[in-house]
């Protein structure tokens, strides 16, 4: 390894993280704990004193525990089954299972207010079966909102535990479960006593994301005209920024909160690892069941991706449709929504700008996240770890919190005042998707190093080919598939960013898709259904790609979502 290559990649990353990730922070802890320069605890402390933001962090906080645990009653058995068992249908099983994650929770929460409003699916069913007065539908979002955020969440997010327990359950070495059965150690007992402790590393990873993703939620809540949730109150305190260092205080203790969980979770949980067998395989594979067993195992996949992928299916319906109000299905079908949504002057726009955004951004994650890589994997050289645990420090701090640093840090004034999003958002937003992205690069490309032998090089090496080019032109071409999966996710992931979009892109012309969803949405008329067309566009995009990114990286896809 050219000690002079990992010397410049060292330099450029510590500009890189230092710029974008660690002073987007510091200016945020600065907003809030400094004024006129003089330390103070005045306005931290009043978040907590005042009845409204302790409402909304309740709100918040019950938002992130709640949906982390439904997500993982939903995760595990379908990790458990996928496993240990082989029954027919399924790869289609697991294909369905991923799906969820394609779209941003927010895209949901436009098909459930089709369900479950005061018009929706489910009264007129309930009407129908004679449960209730059709004249007086009941509004079930009405005081359910919380609960009904908490869903979508647990709905939409847990393929990422899902992806964490399958790669945990692969790795278990055999060996360990049949010692217990031999030990008269069996059925559920085992469960508890030897897998799932083998699992806790993995399912620790899996549950900090998707908390600190359920906790920062800011697209759903906003469907929901929900405002009594802390990322909502920092999403209205956008326009006081100037002037009002609440907002400051807010995303601060949001980011405290996040990093503290972060921690004793770590601590509690994440403790102790268990070295086992480095290729581990259950003996005589996955298991075939009979015929009851088999539908029970399809009926599990079937019945948790059909509850999960309902609202998407609403979504879907809007799109084609041309009326649906008080029925069960449309009363009338069109495509005129996609051609309008494909030559609107908000949406044609959108979609131009989210791919070059994310196309750029994707550009930038593949050359900086497989140089860190292998820095981290091929070089010897001390603070690699260091090196390691930045490039993953945008999974652990919530995405709502590096937009917000991102938007403060730009302000006329300031240093990076040239990349003000008032003005032109573009390069900011760029920045911001290839920070929050970066680690679905860094791990795919840490993966296939680690699996591919360093001799390759060494022996290119001694037939007189230089370091670098030795791995340009021998370990490149042999982890391309880890590349490419790393690259797709950035991609994908980056089309539909939410945080970064809602709060970054200010004027028109500059929207990306998520942020021309949104606005959709409030409008009159045509809105809602565009809306829905253009989601269903980027629903197909990124169903593809996912299930792509699946088929290159298989259950090592889990670990890109581990911090």
């Amino acid at each position: 390894m050219n000690r002079g290559f990992s010397l410049t990649v060292y330099g450029i990353s510590a500009a890189f993280f230092g710029c974008f990730l660690i002073w987007p922070i510091l200016q945020i802890l600065q907003g809030g704990f400094f004024v006129n320069g003089e330390f103070t605890l005045a306005f931290f402390g009043e978040v907590f004193s005042n009845p409204i933001y302790l409402e909304g962090l309740r709100n918040a906080f019950g938002m992130g525990l709640f949906s982390t645990i439904l997500a993982l009653l939903l995760a595990l058995p379908l990790a458990f089954v996928a496993d240990r068992y082989d029954f027919r249908g399924k790869a289609i099983c697991l294909g369905a299972a991923l799906l969820p994650i394609m779209l941003p929770p927010f895209v949901g929460a436009i098909g459930i207010q089709q369900i479950l409003g005061r018009h929706g699916v489910f009264n007129v069913i309930l009407a129908k079966l004679g449960f209730i007065d059709p004249s007086m539908p009941i509004d079930w979002l009405a005081d359910g909102r919380f609960w009904g955020i908490v869903v979508l969440n647990a709905l939409s997010l847990y393929p990422i535990l899902y992806l964490n327990a399958a790669a945990s359950l692969a790795n278990i070495d055999p060996a360990m479960e049949e010692a217990a059965e031999n030990l008269g150690c069996r059925g559920w007992k085992k469960f508890w006593k030897i897998t799932l402790p083998l699992m806790r590393p993995g399912l620790f990873a899996g549950c900090t994301i998707v908390f600190i993703w359920a906790f920062t939620e800011l697209g759903v809540p906003l469907i929901f005209n929900y405002p009594r949730v802390t990322s909502v109150q920092i999403f209205d305190g956008l326009k006081e920024v100037g002037d009002n260092p609440f907002p400051y205080a807010l995303v601060t203790v949001m980011l405290v909160f996040s990093v503290g969980f972060y921690l004793i979770g770590k601590g509690l949980f994440g403790r102790n690892t268990f070295t086992m067998m480095a290729k581990a395989s259950h003996a005589g594979g996955a298991k075939k069941p009979g015929a009851l067993g088999q539908i029970l195992c399809l009926s599990l996949f079937a019945g948790v991706s059909f509850l999960a992928l309902l609202p998407h299916l609403a979504v879907v319906l809007i799109s084609f449709s041309s009326n649906w109000y008080d029925t069960i299905m449309p009363t009338g079908w069109t495509l005129h929504n996609y051609d309008l949504a494909l030559s609107n002057g908000l949406t044609v726009p959108a979609i131009r700008n989210s791919l070059f955004y994310a196309g750029l951004a994707t550009i930038v994650n593949a050359s900086f996240g497989l140089a860190i890589a292998y820095v981290v994997v091929r070089s010897k050289l001390p603070g690699r770890g260091v090196l390691d645990t930045l490039s993953m420090l945008p999974l652990a701090v919530p995405g709502l919190v590096m937009a917000f640093g991102y938007f403060t840090m730009a302000q006329e004034g300031k240093f990076f005042g040239f990349l003000n999003p008032i003005e032109n958002p573009t390069w900011l937003l760029i920045i911001a998707y290839a920070v929050r992205k970066l680690p679905f690069m860094v791990r795919s490309a840490v993966a296939g190093l680690q699996q591919t032998s360093e001799t390759y090089e060494e022996a290119a090496q001694n037939l007189g080919c230089p370091p670098v080019k030795a791995a340009f032109k021998v370990t490149l071409p042999l982890i391309m598939a880890n590349l490419l999966a790393g690259a797709i996710l950035a991609f994908s992931q980056s089309m539909l960013e939410v945080s970064d979009s809602l709060i970054l892109a200010v004027k028109q012309e500059f929207y990306p898709i998520t942020k021309a969803m949104f606005e959709l949405m409030s409008l009159l008329g045509d809105g809602p259904y565009l809306a829905c067309a253009l989601g269903v566009w980027a629903m197909c995009f990124l169903a593809v790609t996912i299930i792509g990114a699946n088929m290159l990286l298989g259950k090592k896809m889990g670990a890109i979502f581990r911090v």
